[in-house]
């Protein structure tokens, strides 16, 4: 259902299309909700299908994608961390994973923090010694890292260990990712006591350190329940017309963690109405386990069970427990999202409260509902990058978060105000467009620094024509004191806030997150900068021929000097590839 704008207002399925359409046109017994949405539609599209299943997976596709208006919106979806073990490799890598699952190898998770996976891939290391370091830097080794050493890999690299014993370590740590742990354990109990017997005593310490860390990583995780070996337990909680959904994720037997949401939806939404459209967008982009279990009965379990199994390729139960330990499980999790909400409802006030201050102290119309921060962080013009945050009544809204690397003469630039204003002209010129798409417009842009950075945002916005902004700055007190920040605003002296006064807690917060922000996308690039080798750069060079550059000439400035012949002299270089490197250089 579209709006007079264009913008979709509604995605719905039906088995009867004429049937549905119907009843929205005959304009009665609706709630205030659908009469409104029938209200503003100005045209239909339909899409047909060959089966009802289809047609549930395409609606919470295209719910995820238009975030229409009037639908139930699962606005604060991520991705989830993953633990992989990577076997497009002679040596299988362990890793931590998100986003598409294109890389071949075993998938485990998800789980509900990165804390959880770096946990429990540290522990991994130490029980079943696998790599976890790049493949070029495998490739470039010729004597073991310092996790060798410290008995946290095996050393495939460099060949301290044979493929197939290799190959049974990852077979052992796939195997314990599973849920096989008692019998893993079992294994090397056996085998710590037989190279005890032979007097092997060095074999025994490192399966007694093994069998340590398999102990510790099974005793983390939490609530184990015993009936339960790959569910995720699911549950919504309603208060003040607002949602929460908790998910905990129990996968090989262990408690992976939980995750709160609060989707966008009316009032009116009933639990098991919000309970059903989280679910077809949240299982739309991620496998789901053999079993879901849920606080609420939903109208179409019978057919989500079988999308999620279509799209799982493998069985997938909706169930509502209603006893027993199953019971217990959707209860907790229940509790959770009670107290979640309660906490978000109780956060909500506080930031509204919050709001109200920034309105007042700035002279707003209205309490902003959107504050766009700008910071930007170099050293002395190098790696220089710009950042922007975004804050409003939900707190901070990371998915707006942008960076700005500074290119050309902004890039070789250690003046603060020129920076700022190449960010800002950049920003603003793109607001320029989504003005005219619709896109939300922000209510305050409060910049870093003082009088001169402030100065330079207002002849941007000037240039442009966006004389209707509100812009203010915040410096830094003497010595750089929290609490004594100045404030500007155009045509008006600096002034300052109480020290105590909790909306100057809530602007410097605003300001540090910005701040944090440009920090890490500054360190970042220059981690970059600082590894980067030109020879990545040249088509046909991998690893090995890489290596055998580096190792002739002793560094990749060396390679960028040397003659045709040369390069030529190299081992697995061909002429046809020196010559191509060699034009590379001069070029």
């Amino acid at each position: 259902m579209i709006g007079e704008d264009g913008d979709v207002l509604y995605v719905g399925k039906a088995r009867n299309l004429k049937n549905r359409v119907s009843n929205y046109a005959a304009g009665r017994g609706h709630s205030n909700r659908i009469a409104l949405m029938i209200s503003l539609t100005r045209s239909m599209e339909f899409v047909v299908t060959q089966t009802e299943t289809e047609a549930l997976l395409l609606e919470a596709n295209l719910i995820k994608r238009l975030k229409p208006r009037f639908n139930i919106l699962l606005r604060d979806d991520k991705s989830f961390p993953y633990i992989l073990i990577r076997r497009d490799h002679a040596a299988a890598q362990l890793l931590k994973h998100r986003g598409a699952r294109k890389t071949k190898g075993d998938y485990f998770g998800p789980f509900a923090s990165v804390g959880a996976v770096n946990h429990t891939l540290n522990t991994l290391q130490k029980a079943f010694l696998l790599r976890t370091c790049s493949d070029s830097v495998y490739e470039g080794r010729t004597r073991p890292c310092m996790l060798y050493q410290i008995k946290r890999c095996a050393g495939p690299c460099v060949d301290l260990i044979s493929p197939a014993a290799y190959a049974e370590l990852v077979g052992e740590a796939t195997d314990f990712l599973r849920g096989r742990s008692n019998a893993l354990r079992e294994d090397l109990q056996t085998r710590m006591q037989t190279a005890s017997d032979d007097l092997d005593f060095e074999t025994a310490a490192r399966l007694r350190d093994r069998i340590r860390a398999i102990a510790a990583v099974t005793t983390d995780q939490g609530i184990n329940p015993a009936g339960v070996e790959e569910a995720d337990v699911i549950a919504v909680a309603q208060d003040g017309g607002r949602s929460c959904v908790q998910v905990f994720f129990f996968r090989a037997g262990q408690n992976w963690g939980n995750q709160s949401f609060f989707p966008k939806h009316d009032q009116e939404a009933e639990p098991a109405d919000v309970l059903a459209a989280f679910l077809a967008q949240f299982y739309d982009d991620k496998p789901a386990p053999g079993q879901i279990l849920l606080s609420h009965d939903i109208e179409e379990a019978e057919l989500l069970s079988e999308a999620l199994s279509l799209r799982a390729e493998r069985k997938v139960q909706l169930l509502t427990p209603q006893r027993g330990e199953k019971r217990k499980l959707v209860e907790q999790s229940l509790t959770n999202a009670r107290e979640a909400l309660a906490r978000r409802l109780s956060e909500s006030a506080t930031q509204a409260q919050l709001l109200n201050g920034v309105q007042r102290i700035f002279g707003l119309e209205d309490p902003p509902q959107r504050i766009e921060v700008y910071d930007n962080s170099h050293i002395q013009g190098t790696n220089a990058l710009g950042a922007m945050i975004v804050a409003g009544p939900e707190g901070f809204e990371k998915n707006h978060y942008r960076r700005f690397n500074m290119k050309g003469d902004d890039a070789a630039t250690d003046d603060d105000f020129a920076m700022m204003a190449a960010m800002l002209r950049r920003r603003l010129s793109r607001l320029l467009k989504e003005r005219e798409e619709g896109a939300p417009v922000p209510d305050l842009l409060l910049i870093d620094g003082g009088k001169g950075q402030l100065s330079a945002v207002l002849e941007v916005a000037e240039d442009l024509g966006l004389t209707d902004l509100n812009i203010a700055a915040i410096a830094k007190g003497p010595e750089r004191d929290a609490g004594r920040e100045a404030f500007y605003l155009p045509g008006q002296p600096p002034f300052k806030l109480p020290q105590k006064d909790p909306v100057l807690y809530y602007l410097q917060r605003l300001r540090d997150e910005a701040h944090r922000f440009a920090i890490g996308g500054h360190r970042a690039k220059r981690k970059k900068a600082i590894s980067d080798n030109p020879l990545d750069e040249i088509s046909g060079i991998g690893p090995a021929r890489k290596k055998a550059l580096l190792a002739h000439f002793g560094s990749a400035k060396a390679v960028r000097n040397a003659a045709l012949a040369d390069l030529e002299a190299v081992d697995g270089v061909s002429k046809a590839m020196a010559k191509r490197i060699h034009d590379w250089f001069q070029r």
